[in-house]
């Protein structure tokens, strides 16, 4: 402690205050959910006491001064942070806090409780301060600090207290701000208010969730006795008879405002109050049309709720300066002459007249409508008028009354309009918006539309008609949406108030001048750039009358109903805040448990208040689980738990009695670490388990048996050495620590020895949880080079092994078996039928998969082999002359043990490549995203298979080339063999296409020398009861073997080469695609992805899947699918066409002859290129899997012969006729623009220089409707050259439409055009083209008296 600082208690005057540094304190509160992520910024002098900081803390926050710890925010651990001393004088500089830094600190739980949430009623604590609802609610020593605080987000102890203004805001749904504005208004409204409350509700004859008036009041209680910053006003929309959608309309305010009061007078009929809305807001004018030759004068007599007043007058820049100026254009007289001349009742002719408006009652409450939401003729859009008009705090409006026409003269007509038109003033300058001809177009759904006329009675106004400013409604943004909110001066205290939803704060006028909108105060031209989007909107003003002026009601002049409400409304709030409490006390924190029996680890949700203890928690923890009828309560308890890294951190020995809410650091929205329900038998005891230890699951490997024995956990410390840690391991496993050999996987498929005996588990790269591996024999392995140990390869094919279930094909290969797989191979006939036999079943379904395994399986293997050594010395005329290469498979030198059941054998073979000349190969296509296999996690998705046992690749250790062959290509781009240089390749595959790449460098050497292979099958039953008559395998298999290998260990179980069937990966949602990259491995797979056997013959190298679909350019649908087809590389066009005729011919129907139809390229459903005959696949054409093409059949002879010709769509438009004529193929010779009118010329017999044109837009065919296109496509563009801009024809397929530029645009009537509009309508919606811009329909605004919406009324 500074000794001249000893007894002071404010920070020590320096001698220039501007040169004291300051330090910036950032608090993040963590003692919420809600809290979490706010920030509350201080910047202090550096000599602030400890003890300052800490009430500047609290009043920042709203939380009482003592009940909370604050630490440093900046450590990894912030429970084991040592609190800063809040009773200290000591500055915050000596404190360790920074100046010109940024010093984060934790506000945390004091001792494990929550912090008391400072009493912001403290002028309501007495019962008489209390009842005292008006007004704002003064608060001891309260200091204007809503302003530095962060406004937009303020902490939960703030959303949960009142405002320090003492007033209530209202909670935003969604977008009904506007809402919100009009509410607070009317509360607002002495007189509104208090009739409201006079109302009296009967239950018994209304539902009260339907009813307006209730919840009206309901919500004016809340606002006047709620101690929440913000109430919901869900009650209150709901009586509107609103669902959640209509929070998401956002409305006119002063349409909801009229619609509103039609809905509350409609419920008020036979009531008392059933004229209040007319007695508070409605006055009166003449609608006047006076002849200037006789003087006559015809009139009615109109009622209005409010005035509006227009910004800008029609057609001018300029904008009216105020509102006076405003109202004086608004009953300003305009000349009726020239053709609008008026017809005279007197003169019996029509005559020069003077048609206006006069005021001749003005209404209590008044209220002006800013017109700031006009129609740009010029841009066919809404617009907002953000000009600057003023408006005066006190109005007089004296100056607008037509006294003298209270009492009009008798040679007058008059017309009392009051009863048949109310609100509805009929004037050229006047909105239409009151019309109230139809019930539902204003807004409210009735079924009966009768309303009792009202008297409309003109009585004599005062002396004083002057007014004064109270609300003030506010729209922020364009015409396309914004926000409101409103301005309102309170009568009590004559303070102004902005209520913005959940906010309400103090303003001055000074706030109020600057909704005045526009860019500065003076008067100008408007421009958008710069004038302010902010302005008024609405105005309301109450007349000043100390007669009738009133002041909102006191609590004891209160109707007993309405201190009924206010005491259940209070009721209800104190119990929600008990429940609000209760939740802000109880921890919540992720639970998992072990189930001893099932053995699945369970996850939940435990939710525990901060005052139980351990034991009371364990006992909610073991309910919560379920775990009565599997463990004893005492055989259970909790303890610290890191799901993510399945790490124990620490057990509670010994604080059974302690609270959880010490234990978890408090209440917390999240937690850094989970809780996890251990249970022992009742034999066991539990372990201790101490912070900073390290958790190591231990898996015991056996060499004789190949087999990795489950995990068993041991608790180590980092600090420990290797060999510590091998005696540590040797009394859990009792394995001697001598012999033993440690390998820790520190991450997939890293496996390291440990073998350094002195080196810590830190430096081994020992984390909290860890996998260890040991094996402790008298081997020789021990002595091995480790990566080339036993040890070595046992761990790594465990590591690469996952399980696959594979679904094999019911029917038997029949026929296509007997002949394509076996007829060529040199295999004893009778030996073939044997075989074949025992394949079918009784009914040609596959016989039992064992069935197979124990009698066909060696058989099958022995031919195959055979064919596939003569398909490797004969070759194949009809594959590539291109090399290929492909794998062989030589098996361990290690002899199968007789012994061991067919089911249960197990493979490892080594696969070595060579490169032998010309055998077949397949390729393989996934539904990968991702190129690299190696890496791709997409595909961990189920997948489905099929098949049954172990089996050996060889039955001999010779090499043997395998059934087709292996594909040489491999994953990465950057291995693509020197002979596929500069060619594609891709597969027939449901996702994007990635190249082949060679398993060989340029040198024919294999990439990859030998690799290990794992294959182990057997039988798997499916589900009973699913109905799946399939025959499964499980296979446990190397996810490195290639696609191509995986399918030979098939072959015995599918019954038939591997050339001869396909494999489809099935992913979550059932979905098949085939997998035919042979060279890839299985490495995207993961365990239990399930795959499904087809027959079939897969796809060779070099073949694509192709689909063929119908150009029918005349037709309403013109493309049409046809079949599947395959295309090969190298292959020509035209020897596609002959493959494709007689599939044409069985599929389709379509009976053609080669030069009788064409191919081109399809792009979506766009024609284009035309393959010419002579095309090559691959070389001309680029080719890709799942390719689509356009089969067009021709009406002649093919004129297209030559790459250089060009073949647009032509189609006639006749504006005499409004229609167009069918697609016509006109074929360039070049891409001239004269070539182009020629050949148009002489198509349609149009003179050449009347040709017009123009390119078709949007996909083929462009529709456009007939009433847009003579205007709407660029006509005759000024180009020389089709491939320039705009045309940019570079392609076979575009669309050109034509006309003759002499032929007349035919006239139609309304009715024709209609009818016209109705056909094309329906043609371009049937092919899926727009008719016309037509915008979004607004919806209306609807109040529904009955609660909810009558259908029959709100059609459209």
């Amino acid at each position: 402690m500074v000794p001249s600082e000893e007894n002071q208690l404010v920070p020590k005057e320096v001698e220039s205050a501007a040169e004291e540094p300051r330090v910036l304190c950032i608090i993040q509160d963590t003692t919420n959910s809600k809290t979490v992520n706010e920030r509350v910024t201080l910047n202090v002098p550096a000599s602030t006491p400890l003890k300052k900081l800490f009430e500047d803390v609290a009043s920042k926050v709203g939380y009482e001064n003592g009940t909370f710890d604050l630490v440093w925010g900046n450590g990894d651990n912030v429970t084991d942070m040592t609190p800063i001393d809040q009773n200290s004088d000591k500055s915050i500089l000596d404190a360790g806090f920074e100046p010109g830094k940024k010093n984060f600190l934790h506000l945390t739980d004091k001792d494990g409780e929550q912090p008391h949430i400072m009493q912001e009623e403290s002028g309501t604590t007495e019962d008489g301060a209390q009842d005292r609802f008006i007004g704002p609610l003064p608060r001891e020593g309260s200091i204007s600090c809503t302003n530095n605080y962060v406004s937009q987000s303020y902490s939960y102890s703030s959303v949960l207290s009142k405002s320090e203004t003492g007033y209530v805001g209202l909670v935003n749904q969604a977008m009904t701000c506007y809402l919100n504005s009009l509410l607070q208004t009317l509360f607002m409204t002495p007189e509104f208010r208090n009739a409201l409350y006079k109302w009296e509700f009967e239950e018994s004859e209304e539902d009260p969730v339907t009813s307006i008036p209730y919840q009206l009041q309901r919500l004016f209680v809340l606002l006047q006795t709620s101690k929440k910053r913000a109430i919901e006003t869900t009650d209150v929309t709901r009586s509107f008879g609103w669902d959640s959608s209509e929070a998401w309309q956002q409305h006119d305010v002063q349409e909801l405002c009229r619609v509103m009061f039609d809905a509350l007078e409609q419920k008020w009929k036979q009531t008392e109050q059933a004229d209040l809305i007319n007695q508070l807001y409605q006055g009166k004018l003449k609608d006047y049309v006076r002849c200037l030759e006789c003087g006559y004068e015809g009139w009615r007599i109109d009622t209005y709720l409010d005035i509006p007043l227009v910004i800008r007058p029609y057609g001018s820049n300029q904008a009216f300066a105020s509102v006076e100026e405003a109202l004086h254009a608004f009953i300003q007289p305009e000349i009726l002459d020239g053709p609008n001349q008026y017809f005279c009742e007197r003169c019996k002719k029509k005559c020069d007249a003077r048609k206006g408006l006069r005021f001749l009652h003005f209404p209590y409450l008044l209220t002006l409508q800013l017109k700031r939401f006009d129609f740009d003729y010029t841009t066919m859009h809404r617009i907002k008028l953000n000009d600057r008009m003023t408006f005066p705090e006190e109005l007089d409006m004296s100056i607008f009354i037509d006294v003298e026409d209270e009492k009009s003269p008798q040679t007058e007509s008059c017309t009392d309009s009051g009863a048949e038109n109310e609100g509805s003033c009929h004037s050229d300058q006047m909105s239409n918006d009151f019309s109230n001809d139809d019930g539902v177009d204003e807004g409210i759904c009735l079924e009966s539309n009768s309303a009792a006329e009202r008297i409309a009675k003109v009585g004599s106004e005062k002396n004083s008609l002057l007014y004064e400013l109270f609300s003030v409604m506010v729209h922020s943004g364009s015409a396309a949406g914004g926000h409101y909110y409103a301005c309102i001066k309170s009568f009590s205290d004559d303070q102004w108030y902005s209520f913005n939803d959940q906010h309400v704060s103090k303003i001055t006028q000074e706030d109020i001048k600057k909704t005045y909108g526009g860019s500065s105060g003076s008067r100008g031209y408007y421009s958008s750039a710069f004038a302010s989007s902010t302005n008024a909107y609405m105005l309301i003003y109450r007349l000043k009358d100390p007669a009738r002026n009133a002041k909102f009601l006191e609590s004891h002049e209160y109707p007993d109903h309405i201190k009924q409400l206010v005491q259940k409304e209070r009721e209800l709030e104190e119990q929600e805040k008990r429940q609000r409490e209760i939740e802000r006390n109880t921890c919540k924190i992720k639970l998992f448990c072990m189930h001893p029996t099932k053995q699945i680890m369970m996850e939940n949700k435990l939710e525990v208040h901060k005052d139980k203890t351990l034991k009371e928690a364990v006992g909610i923890a073991y309910k919560l689980m379920d775990l009565e009828d599997a463990v004893p309560l005492d055989c259970c308890r909790l303890v610290k738990y890191d799901e993510f890294h399945d790490y124990l951190e620490r057990s509670y020995e010994g604080e059974e009695d302690t609270p959880m809410g010490l234990l978890l650091g408090g209440v917390k929205s999240t937690y850094m670490f989970d809780l996890l329900l251990e249970t022992r038998r009742p034999d066991q005891i539990f372990q201790c388990y101490k912070p900073g230890e390290v958790m190591v699951k231990v898996h015991v490997v056996d060499l004789k048996t190949e087999s990795v024995a489950p995990p068993i956990s041991v608790r180590a410390y980092l600090n420990q050495t290797v060999s510590e840690f091998k005696q540590l391991i040797s009394k859990a496993t009792h394995l001697p620590a001598e012999t033993t050999r440690v390998v820790l996987e520190r991450c997939y498929n890293d496996l390291r020895l440990l073998n350094v005996p002195s080196k810590t588990l830190k430096a081994e790269g020992f984390f909290r949880s860890n996998k260890v591996f040991i094996e402790s024999s008298e081997s020789l392995d021990r002595h091995v080079a480790y990566t080339d140990s036993h040890l070595w390869k046992l761990l790594d094919r465990h590591a690469n092994t996952i399980r696959l279930y594979v679904s094999l094909p019911e029917k038997s290969p029949g026929s296509q078996f007997r002949q394509s797989v076996y007829q060529k191979t040199g295999a004893d006939l009778g030996n073939l039928d044997e075989a074949c036999e025992r394949v079918k079943g009784p009914a040609g379904n596959m016989k039992c998969v064992e069935a197979i395994l124990e009698e066909s399986t060696e058989k099958l293997k022995s031919l195959s082999l055979q064919q596939q050594q003569q398909e490797g010395d004969n070759g194949d005329s009809s594959k590539s002359t291109e090399a290929s290469d492909f794998e062989n498979i030589e098996s361990p030198s290690n002899e199968i043990d007789s012994s061991a059941s067919v089911e249960n054998r197990e493979l490892e073979n080594q696969i070595q490549i060579s490169d032998p000349e010309n055998l077949q190969s397949e390729e393989r296509s996934d539904s990968d995203v991702n190129n690299d296999r190696s890496t791709s996690s997409v595909d961990s998705d189920i997948l489905s298979s099929s098949h049954s046992s172990d089996t050996l690749c060889n039955v001999d250790n010779a090499p043997i080339p395998l059934a087709n062959g292996l594909d040489s290509h491999s994953i990465t781009s950057s291995r693509r063999s020197k002979a596929n240089q500069g060619k594609k390749e891709t597969w027939d595959t449901a996702e994007e296409d990635s190249g082949t790449d060679s398993e060989y460098d340029e040198s024919g050497k294999s990439r990859g020398e030998t690799q290990y292979v794992y294959f182990k099958s057997e039988p798997y039953t499916a589900d009973e009861g699913s109905g799946d008559r399939q025959k499964w395998l499980v296979v446990h298999v190397d996810k490195r073997i290639t696609l191509s290998a995986f399918k030979q260990q098939l072959e015995p179980f599918v019954g038939v080469p591997s050339s001869h069937f396909k494999v489809f990966r099935v992913y979550a949602n059932n979905q098949e695609f085939e997998s035919v990259r042979l060279s890839e491995t299985l490495s995207s797979f993961s365990d239990d992805n399930k795959i499904t056997i087809r027959l079939g013959r897969a796809l060779k190298k070099g073949e694509y899947r192709v689909k063929v679909y119908q150009l029918l350019v005349n037709e309403p649908e013109p493309c049409k699918f046809l079949l599947d087809a395959v295309f090969a590389k190298g292959m020509t066009v035209r020897q596609s066409k002959e493959e494709l005729l007689p599939q044409l011919r069985e599929q389709c129907g379509l009976d053609l002859t080669i030069d009788r139809f064409r191919l081109r390229k399809k792009t979506w459903k766009n024609p284009g290129t035309v393959f010419l005959d002579y095309h090559i696949y691959e070389e001309d054409i680029n080719i890709s899997s799942n390719w689509e093409v356009f089969l067009e059949i021709l009406d002649g002879i093919e004129k297209m012969k030559s790459m250089s010709q060009l073949a647009v769509l032509s189609r006639r438009w006749r504006p005499s006729e409004m229609k167009l004529d069918s697609f016509q193929e006109v074929v360039l010779e070049s891409s001239g623009v004269e070539e182009l009118k020629e050949k148009l010329s002489e198509l349609s017999g149009i003179p050449l220089e009347n040709i017009e044109f123009a390119k078709g837009r949007g996909t083929f065919p462009c529709d456009i409707s007939v009433l847009e296109i003579h205007q709407d496509l660029d006509w005759n563009p000024k180009v020389s050259t089709l491939n320039v801009w705009p045309l940019y024809i570079c392609d076979d397929g575009a669309v050109i439409f034509y006309r003759d530029k002499t032929e007349e645009l035919m006239e139609l009537t309304d009715e024709q055009r209609n009818e016209l509009m109705k056909k094309e309508s329906s043609r371009l919606q049937k092919t899926g083209h727009r008719v016309t811009y037509s915008p979004r329909k607004e919806k209306a605004l609807k109040i529904y008296l009955d609660g909810a919406p009558n259908k029959d009324l709100i059609q459209d």
